[in-house]
């Protein structure tokens, strides 16, 4: 109890307050131009944060995940272009409604049903992560070996179109994190002569690449190409707007309440799963509204409803994607994983001894979470007009921007210009998954795990040496063996359908 009060008075002290605020600014900032996105900022904030505390740094990053899930929202209903992949289902009533002068209603049911269902998944990570933690402490490498690899092939299998390319980026991520020194005998593997590479390759250079900078490629490419549409943005702050159009009455939310509930359950759910993702979430949130509503017609048009379903949805994976994270440190989504690399840049291995080497500092995140939560609303709420404007800032302003954060980012990690070289490959690389459509999620979150696959595979490996049939004492493991068979046989049955 004394570490859960410690760790909560930690997160509110002034310093790590704004940290958190500013963060949720940055977040919403981002998140409301077209084409940028939380993950992004996230890869490109990680350097910064290793002039912070642990718990700064990490509640910093942490705000602009929750920022910049609500922000993609904005262009979403203003634009009709999400800005943010999860924003998607958020478009097919947010722009109507924008259309129909009710943009302002539309952008505040947008944020209260994000707040909503991020905080829903906040508690049961809070309620769920320790317990969970200790239960991965009785497992042994088999175990461990088995969830590892049940998890990339969720993974694969669900965070793109094709599983094959699924699995092709997955398995180039875990190749990738073998290279450096062997963990047995410090020989080194696949580092061409370059010392630099002994360590291995840097996480963070490398998602920056492929997150951000691959990105900024793909925007100039079609801005030369004019292959952008521009579907044109709305003015929701105008005088002539009635006042009814500008506000979501009591009224109005609690009729969306049900709806709003039932997503943050689904968003959770889904959210508890590594990899699967806010996207998914948020249709699968829509969906279920659209069936249980009265009038599914009405659905595409312009309701309320299917942005409360949509939002409270894709916001609740936020909270609930740490619980693989902190409880097994599995990263449950692309932006968790780059959250790797901040814990340790201060030298905090995410997993189930979190909890018991680091109490102060979880209990210390958790706190700052619900403290993101509050400033999202107000800020959110307040700044609305501000991040209306944005999706029309001008991109030739805006790219030149990343372009330079980009460089210093990767360049403040080992004070290299390796670690920029590193950047710029990883973006050509980026550059030639999107447009191969490889998913770059599994890509890293493959790169991320790779090290623990293997320390964990070369243990089963020495223990079942002399007895293999030894595995079928372990039950855990052979669950986990099981329902990887038969999720790639779901998948694959899915797809030839």
């Amino acid at each position: 109890m004394d570490q859960i009060i410690a760790g909560i008075g930690d997160a509110l002290t002034l310093i790590n307050i704004l940290y958190v605020a500013l963060g949720v600014f940055i977040g919403i900032f981002v998140g409301a131009i077209p084409g940028l996105n939380a993950p992004m900022a996230i890869a490109i904030a990680v350097p910064i944060t290793f002039y912070m505390s642990p718990l700064a740094g990490i509640a910093f990053l942490i705000g602009i995940n929750k920022g910049g899930t609500f922000g993609g929202s904005i262009a979403a209903i203003l634009l009709n272009t999400p800005g943010s992949p999860e924003a998607t289902s958020t478009a097919f009533d947010g722009y109507p409604l924008a259309r129909q002068g009710k943009g302002l209603k539309a952008l505040k049911m947008a944020l209260y049903s994000s707040v909503f269902g991020d905080t829903f998944s906040d508690i049961v990570l809070f309620t769920v992560a320790a317990p969970l933690a200790l239960v991965a402490l009785k497992m042994g490498p088999p175990e461990m070996t088995a969830i590892l690899i049940f998890s990339l092939t969720i993974i694969a299998g669900l965070a793109g179109k094709s599983m094959i390319r699924g699995l092709i980026a997955a398995a180039l991520g875990g190749f990738l994190s073998t290279v450096g020194l062997d963990i047995e005998t410090a020989e080194p593997r696949l580092t061409f002569g370059f010392v630099e590479l002994d360590d291995g390759i840097p996480l963070l250079p490398m998602a920056i690449g492929l997150l951000a900078l691959s990105e900024i490629i793909i925007q100039i490419e079609n801005h030369v190409l004019a292959k952008e549409r521009d579907t044109g943005s709305i003015d929701v702050f105008s005088r002539d707007v009635p006042r009814e159009n500008k506000a979501v009455s009591g009224r109005e939310f609690m009729g969306c309440f049900r709806t709003i509930i039932r997503s943050s359950f689904i968003g959770t759910g889904i959210g508890a799963l590594p990899g699967i993702g806010a996207v998914v979430a948020g249709f699968l949130g829509y969906a279920a509204a659209r069936r249980a509503s009265k009038n599914p017609d009405e659905f595409g048009t312009g309701k309320l409803e299917g942005i409360a379903a949509a939002e409270a949805a894709n916001s609740a994976v936020t909270g609930a994607n740490l619980i693989p994270l902190l409880a097994l440190g599995i990263p449950g989504s692309l932006s968790a994983a780059i959250l790797i690399g901040a814990f340790l840049i201060h030298g905090v291995d995410p997993g189930p001894l979190i909890f018991k080497e680091y109490p102060r500092l979880v209990y210390g995140i958790f706190g700052a979470m619900v403290i993101a939560n509050i400033l999202n609303f107000v800020i959110g709420s307040f700044g609305l007009r501000f991040f209306a404007l944005l999706v029309r800032f001008p991109k030739s302003v805006i790219h030149p921007i990343i372009v330079v954060l980009c460089i210093a980012g990767a360049f403040a990690i080992g004070n290299t210009v390796f670690s920029i070289s590193i950047m710029v490959v990883f973006a050509v690389l980026g550059y030639f998954m999107r447009k191969l459509d490889f998913s770059f999620a599994t890509f890293i979150i493959g790169f991320a795990l790779g090290e623990n696959f293997e320390i964990s595979f070369r243990q089963t490996v020495i223990l079942f040496a002399e007895n293999p049939a030894e595995l079928l004492t372990h039950w855990i493991a052979l669950g986990f063996i099981l329902l990887t068979l038969f999720s790639v046989w779901r998948i694959l049955r899915r797809g030839t359908n």
